[in-house]
């Protein structure tokens, strides 16, 4: 993964923070991978920065692709699926089926400790395209239960050129069951249409990342790319560039703990780690003998 810092600039000399006149582009990164997904930001490296916020993949590719996806746990986090481009079909034994396109969402909080993988299934696009972020939770739900949502786009609460994906902005509320202190919002801005983003009180973290398009920020901004500003509470004005530009952007109030990481779990403490990858370990012990049983799919979605 190349990671660039950028130069801090904007800010009126003798000055201190508070009168930052923009707020500055601090990291940029385009990620690293091949095939239909990249890694834009992992808990080891730019997940410390902007925490709760601490991994990120930029996926695009044809829709088939979500075949290959395997079985695998998590513990300690949550994972938030977006599309921006074409659809993808979900089946969950509680939540019914249904389609999630643009704006729509797939929440799960793997608590301590889940598998899944296979929840998701090829919709009627050829080609599909979308994020998927993960979040660190706080104490009191990094071992809890699991909760999955699949929330299909005409649920999904709009504020200007943005689906309010996770939290609350300009007092619009997002349906999914996130912890409070963070927003994280998809934008579609038309070419030479500018918006400006104002992060709640104490939401010192900022950072977007942009799948179609060019955003001037004022730095200009690649599809492909994602960027963390500088740590602070201004705003950041955004104008696509020559062509209609989409774009996820998250703010949040720093989380305040140290980042365990386990292969596929982020925890706030050694302790509730062992508890998550434990928990992990007997689940999958379950989850392999369930499917050497000749009756049951191997297609399971999610097992808890």
């Amino acid at each position: 993964m190349t990671i660039r810092q950028q130069p801090r600039v904007g800010i009126v000399p003798g000055s201190t923070r508070d009168t930052i006149t923009h707020r500055a582009i601090s990291y940029r990164t385009t990620g690293s991978g091949q095939g239909p997904i990249v890694r834009l930001m992992s808990p080891s490296d730019l997940g410390h920065l902007i925490k709760p916020f601490v991994f990120l993949d930029l996926f695009e590719g044809e829709s088939s692709f979500i075949h290959g996806m395997q079985l695998h746990p998590h513990s300690g986090i949550a994972t938030v699926t977006v599309i921006t481009e074409g659809n993808l079909r979900f089946e969950d034994a509680e939540s019914g089926t249904g389609t999630i396109d643009y704006g729509g969402v797939e929440w799960m909080r793997a608590g301590g400790g889940v598998w899944h993988g296979k929840e998701m299934s090829v919709g009627t696009s050829k080609r599909i395209q979308g994020f998927q972020l993960w979040v660190a939770l706080p104490p009191a739900l990094e071992n809890a239960s699991v909760d999955s949502q699949y929330l299909e786009s005409n649920v999904m609460p709009e504020v200007g050129p943005a689906r309010v994906i996770l939290g609350t902005y300009q007092g619009v509320k997002s349906p999914v069951r996130a912890p409070a202190g963070m927003n994280y919002l998809l934008a579609t801005l038309r070419a030479g249409e500018s918006w400006t983003y104002v992060p709640p009180n104490g939401h010192e973290s900022l950072w977007l990342s942009v799948s179609r398009g060019f955003l001037c920020a004022p730095d200009l901004v690649n599809a492909g790319e994602m960027v963390i500003f500088e740590p602070g509470n201004g705003a950041v004005t955004l104008k696509a560039m020559h062509k209609d530009t989409v774009f996820v952007i998250g703010s949040a109030a720093p989380h305040p703990h140290n980042l365990a990481l386990g292969n596929y779990s982020v925890h706030t403490n050694p302790q509730a780690l062992r508890a998550g990858e434990a928990k992990i370990a007997e689940i999958g012990v379950r989850l392999r003998e369930y499917l050497q049983k000749p009756s049951e799919s191997a297609t399971v979605p999610v097992f808890k």
